[in-house]
């Protein structure tokens, strides 16, 4: 399996308070994220790819030394989307995938329970956050998403999407030839998750969810959601 950790993004909405860093770079417990990341996925026997772009120099150096990753650069970062991102690395969509925002912090548990999970392609949700959160999904009893959004009405949010999903080699087509439908039409502009929405609005095929049951997560939009991340490994530790 490969992981693809999208990481060209610029941050605008976390900018204010970090100049020129880029997300995935900030320390947790004094390891960038990206770095942490990268590690947990290696040692699950993962290949990595990463994909870059906004100071790129700097995801670099947050995995310097780490060998066997490979990079793609999307030179369009700051007029495009992650879709753009990821199609630069169309090439090393070869194998069952793993695909996540590099700002993701995750756990070992979690990860396991995505990989694991039999049904594909299926994107990473929680069914505990549906008040407070960045991006909401709709799903039907055997956990189909349905409806997506930013704006999505609360009485219509089933769970909070949690920045990484699985796409299996059998899907990869399917995926791919829908990827490139929406470059060349020129959406660009769009998430990466868009390719897995569109089956959901064509119903042509289901978009599965699986639920981090609990578990820890958070994804960096704003400084607060570092700070979130920062107190819980401080909590952790004091637990140890």
């Amino acid at each position: 399996m490969k992981a693809i950790l999208l990481a060209a993004g610029r941050g605008t909405r976390i900018s204010r308070k970090v100049e020129r860093v880029p997300k995935s770079t900030l320390p947790v417990d004094g390891v960038p994220l990206i770095r942490r990341s990268v590690e947990l996925l290696q040692s699950a026997g993962m290949q990595c790819i990463v994909c870059t772009g906004f100071e790129e120099k700097k995801v670099k150096k947050a995995l310097e030394g780490i060998e066997n990753i490979t990079y793609c650069y999307n030179p369009f970062y700051d007029i495009t989307n992650s879709i753009a991102s990821i199609w630069f690395a169309k090439n090393e969509m070869d194998d069952d995938l793993l695909v996540l925002n590099a700002d993701v912090f995750f756990s070992g548990e979690i990860l396991e329970q995505v990989i694991t999970d039999q049904r594909n392609p299926v994107m990473a949700i929680d069914y505990s956050r549906t008040v407070e959160g960045d991006y909401f999904f709709s799903t039907s009893v055997d956990g189909r998403i349905e409806k997506y959004g930013k704006g999505l009405p609360l009485e219509q949010r089933s769970c909070e999407y949690v920045g990484m999903a699985k796409i299996e080699k059998s899907f990869l087509p399917q995926f791919i030839h829908r990827m490139d439908e929406l470059i060349e039409s020129q959406q660009h502009n769009v998430w990466w998750e868009n390719i897995l929405y569109s089956f959901t609005d064509k119903k042509e095929e289901a978009i599965y969810t699986v639920d981090v049951d609990g578990r820890f997560w958070a994804e960096i939009d704003y400084f607060d959601d570092y700070e979130r991340i920062l107190d819980y490994v401080a909590k952790q530790k004091e637990t140890e």
